[in-house]
C-alpha cells in the first residue's frame, strides 16, 4: 500500500471517530464553557487580542486555543459543535503524528499499534470530543519533544531546533508557562541520566529558547501596542500570580491525594495503562535512536505524573500529557507481543480482566441507577444530588446490554490473546472504540440531563433579553454562554474578587449590587436547592420556579 494511502486512512478513520455528533450535548461547566465563552466574547466585543470573561479581562489562559474556537464559531455559529471542533481537528492531527513518529522511530507495524491503541483508550479518545484546551496543548508539547529528539540524531540541526522552539512556544501560547516547566524538567532529567549534553550544543538550546518566546512575545507585543504598556505589565503580573497560586493551593476545591493521577491514568487510560506492567528487565533493545526515544518517553511520563501529583489542584485532565508517553510505551509492548515469541504476563491478563470487568459493571450500573433512583436517594446525603435525580430521564433495562456485551468482549479478547495475541488485541481495540462511542453518544447526554440541563435550558430561555443572569452560591460560566449575555451598561456591575490573603483576583459580577443595588436591567438568578431558603427570604427577589435541584428567582428594576 502506498505510504500516502495509510495517512488518508488514518485521517478518514479519525474524522469518523471525532467529528460526528460534536454538538449533541451541552458544554459542561466549568472548563468547556469557560473557553467557549471567551471565544464568544471575543466575537461580540470584536477584541481578538485580549481574552475576556463576563466582558472583563481574563488572564488565566493565553488565547491560542480560544482563537481556534473563534474561527470555528465564525464558520459554524456559536454553539457546542464549534467549541469542540478544534479538538476534533487536533485529534485527527494527533493520530497522523503518532503514525509518523512511530514509523520513524521504530517501524510501520509499531506505528499502527500506537494509533490503534490511542484511539481505543478511554480518556485520550474522549478528550478529542471535548472543548478543553489540553489536547491542543499536549500535541504541541509532544511535537516539541519529538523535534528535540530528532535534533540529536539528524543532520538538519537548525531546522529541528527551530521547530522545537516553535512548537514549545505554541504550547506556551495555548496554556502558559507549564509548557516551559515540563520541557525544562524533562530535559534536565535527561541530561543528568546521560551525564551531560551529549548530542547538543548551547547554541542549539539557546535557539530553542529564543524561538519558544516568539509566539508569546508577538501576541503580548501586539496587545501592548494596542492597549498600552500598563495592560502588558498588569497581564503578566496577574498571569504569573495565577500560575503560582494554582501550583501551591487547591483551586476551586479541586484537591486530592498525591496518588490521584496514578489512579486516573490506570483506569482512564485502560487498556493502554495495563501494558506498562508488561515491561521486564530487558528494556534497552533496538537501535540507539529507539533506546533514546524510549528513555525520553519514560522521563516524560514520570516528570509529568510526579509534577501534577505535587501540584495541589487535582483535575482529571491535568495528567493528560502522560497519554503520549504512556501509549507509546504500551504500543512498544503490543508490537513486541505480536511479532516476537513473547508471552503476555499472567498478572497483566489479570489486570485486563479485573479493570475491564469493573468498567463493564460501572457501565451496566448507569441505567440500573437511573431505573432505581428512588431506592438510591435515601443513601445520598446531598439534597442537590437527590433533587438532580428527579429529572425525567428515560432509561430501560435493555441499556444494561452494553455493559454486559463489554464484559463478554473483554473476557473473549483476553482469552483470544493466549492463542493469538494480535487478533485478541485487535478485538479488544475494536471493542474499546465501540463502547467509547456508545458512552459518549448514548450515556453522556443522559448524565448531563441529571447534572446541568435544567439550568442550561433556563439560561437559554433568557437569550435575546436585556437582562443580567447570575448564579447564587456557586460559580458557573453557563450563565454567560447560554444566556448569551451582552456587556454590562452600568459601572456598578463588576467588582474585584479577593482571595483569603486579600489579593485581587478575577473581576466578577457584583453580587451585592445585583441583589440590592440600583440595577439598570432585570436580574434572573439561579441557586441550588440547599441555598435557596436564604434567597427566598429576600423580599426583593421574586420566586420564579424550581426544578431538579435548581431554584430560580427574578429581581425587577424599580421605577
Amino acid at each position: 500500500m502506498p505510504n500516502y494511502l495509510r495517512y488518508i486512512i488514518i485521517v478518514m478513520g479519525g474524522s469518523l471517530l471525532f467529528f460526528p455528533f460534536l454538538g449533541h450535548v451541552h458544554l459542561f461547566d466549568w472548563d468547556e464553557i469557560n473557553f467557549a465563552e471567551c471565544a464568544r466574547e471575543m466575537i461580540v466585543s470584536k477584541d481578538y487580542l485580549r481574552s475576556q470573561i463576563d466582558f472583563m479581562p481574563f488572564w488565566e489562559k493565553p488565547p491560542l486555543f480560544i482563537w481556534m474556537q473563534v474561527v470555528a464559531m465564525k464558520l459554524f455559529g456559536i454553539g457546542e459543535f464549534a467549541a469542540r471542533f478544534p479538538n476534533a481537528i487536533i485529534g485527527v492531527v494527533t493520530l497522523v503524528t503518532l503514525f509518523y513518529t512511530g514509523k520513524r522511530i521504530v517501524n510501520e507495524k509499531m506505528a499502527t499499534w500506537w494509533v490503534l491503541l490511542y484511539a481505543a483508550t478511554w480518556l485520550p479518545h474522549f478528550y478529542f470530543k471535548s472543548g478543553i484546551i489540553d489536547p491542543t496543548f499536549n500535541l504541541f508539547i509532544f511535537a516539541a519533544f519529538f523535534q528535540v529528539h530528532l535534533l540529536r540524531f539528524s543532520e538538519r540541526k537548525t531546522l529541528h531546533a527551530l521547530l522545537a522552539g516553535l512548537f514549545l512556544g505554541l504550547a506556551v501560547l495555548t496554556k502558559g508557562p507549564a509548557a516551559i516547566l515540563i520541557a525544562a524538567l524533562s530535559f534536565a532529567v535527561y541530561i543528568i541520566l546521560n551525564r551531560g549534553l551529549k548530542g547538543y550544543t548551547i547554541r542549539q538550546l539557546a535557539l530553542i529558547a529564543v524561538c519558544a518566546c516568539i509566539p508569546m512575545l508577538l501576541w503580548l507585543g501586539t496587545a501592548i501596542a494596542t492597549s498600552g504598556a500598563a495592560y502588558g505589565k498588569w497581564f503578566i503580573h496577574e498571569f504569573i500570580t495565577y500560575q503560582l497560586r494554582l501550583f501551591s493551593t487547591e483551586d476551586a476545591d479541586h484537591g486530592g491525594p498525591f496518588f490521584y493521577h496514578f489512579i486516573v491514568l490506570l483506569l482512564g487510560c485502560f487498556p493502554a495503562s495495563i501494558f506498562l506492567f508488561q515491561y521486564g528487565s530487558k528494556r534497552n533493545d533496538g537501535t540507539t535512536p529507539q533506546v533514546d526515544f524510549k528513555k525520553r518517553m519514560w522521563i516524560f511520563f514520570w516528570v509529568v505524573l510526579i509534577l501534577f501529583s505535587i501540584v495541589k489542584t487535582k483535575i482529571v485532565h491535568y495528567s493528560s500529557l502522560c497519554y503520549f508517553p504512556l501509549t507509546y510505551l504500551a504500543a512498544l509492548q503490543l508490537h513486541r507481543l505480536s511479532t516476537e515469541p513473547a508471552k503476555l504476563k499472567k498478572w497483566v491478563r489479570a489486570l485486563l480482566l479485573g479493570i475491564g470487568s469493573v468498567l463493564a459493571v460501572l457501565i451496566t450500573a448507569i441505567p440500573l441507577a437511573g431505573l432505581n433512583k428512588e431506592k438510591l436517594t435515601p443513601y445520598i446525603d446531598d439534597p442537590f444530588a437527590v433533587a438532580n435525580f428527579s429529572a425525567n430521564v428515560p432509561w430501560s433495562y435493555a441499556e444494561c446490554v452494553w455493559g454486559l456485551l463489554y464484559l463478554i468482549g473483554i473476557w473473549s479478547a483476553v482469552f483470544m490473546m493466549r492463542k493469538n495475541f494480535r487478533n485478541g488485541m485487535i478485538v479488544l481495540c475494536a471493542l474499546q472504540i465501540t463502547i467509547i462511542q456508545v458512552t459518549v453518544l448514548h450515556f453522556t447526554p443522559k448524565i448531563e440531563a441529571f447534572t446541568q440541563r435544567t439550568a442550561i435550558e433556563y439560561f437559554k430561555g433568557l437569550q435575546g433579553k436585556d437582562v443580567y443572569v447570575h448564579s447564587l452560591g456557586y460559580k458557573s460560566y453557563a450563565t454567560m454562554f447560554y444566556a448569551q449575555e451582552r456587556p454590562a451598561t452600568d459601572s456598578h456591575y463588576h467588582s474585584i474578587r479577593v482571595d483569603k490573603q486579600g489579593k485581587d483576583l478575577q473581576p466578577i459580577a457584583n453580587e451585592p449590587w445585583l441583589l440590592s443595588g440600583k440595577i439598570d436591567r432585570p436580574v434572573y438568578f439561579i441557586s441550588k436547592i440547599q441555598d435557596s431558603a436564604k434567597y427566598a427570604a429576600m423580599p426583593q427577589l421574586i420566586y420564579v420556579g424550581g426544578k431538579n435541584g435548581f431554584v430560580f428567582f427574578r429581581r425587577d428594576v424599580l421605577p
